[in-house]
């Protein structure tokens, strides 16, 4: 990933975009080519030198069962939006200003495990949940669903474990204006409904 010095996103808020509950393309190269499916994940710190991203998929989805060769790579996507230049000071000072985007991004690499045990699928599925269901007033457990329905569609899935080789992260935040932009900058933001991608942008570094 091309990622200039300034947009280069800092470990705190690479952690924080692996911990948010979310969703990565899984890439792999196989002998049929690429392959990837989108994917809710887990990240796991405690797994090996740089943490674990876990997910599962449907048993009848071919990728899992196609070897990876090299590295598997995930696709972290944060919060992003359109930024126009109207939002910005420098509009009125000189009008030399141009759209853009903002994002915030990883490239996860790793070796990619299959884990086709109950156990382990079991665990993962409820880790999952439970990270979805933290926002809810009333959150719902695996443990909520009959025990021979939860084990049924155990057996319909098979889990992923990508052991992170190295990660690439990128947040374009609008750190390359200067300081008079960012006030307008973050209030056009809110007024379009981003407020994630606002905050992000004024507590940029």
């Amino acid at each position: 990933m091309y990622i200039p010095q300034h947009f280069a996103a800092t470990p705190a808020a690479t952690a924080r975009l692996l911990s948010a509950p979310s969703a990565a393309n899984l890439v792999t190269m196989t002998s049929q080519g690429l392959l990837a499916t989108l994917l809710p994940f887990h990240f796991d710190p405690s797994v090996g030198e740089h943490g674990a991203l876990q997910a599962h998929m449907a048993r009848n989805n071919p990728q899992w069962s196609e070897p990876a060769l090299g590295e598997a790579l995930a696709i972290v996507q944060g919060p992003d939006a359109y930024i126009s230049p109207q939002w910005y000071a420098a509009k009125a000072e000189h009008g030399r200003v141009v759209p853009t985007w903002n994002y915030t991004t990883a490239h996860v690499y790793g070796r990619l495990l299959i884990h086709d045990d109950a156990a382990w699928l079991g665990a993962h599925v409820r880790a999952l949940t439970d990270a979805h269901e933290a926002g809810f007033a009333e959150p719902w457990a695996v443990g909520d669903a009959p025990e021979k329905f939860v084990a049924g569609q155990l057996r319909a899935i098979v889990g992923l474990e990508l052991v992170i080789t190295r990660i690439e992260a990128k947040a374009k935040l609008s750190q390359n204006r200067p300081a008079t932009d960012i006030p307008g900058i973050v209030a056009g933001l809110e007024g379009r409904g981003c407020p994630e991608m606002a905050a992000e942008v004024r507590e940029a570094p």
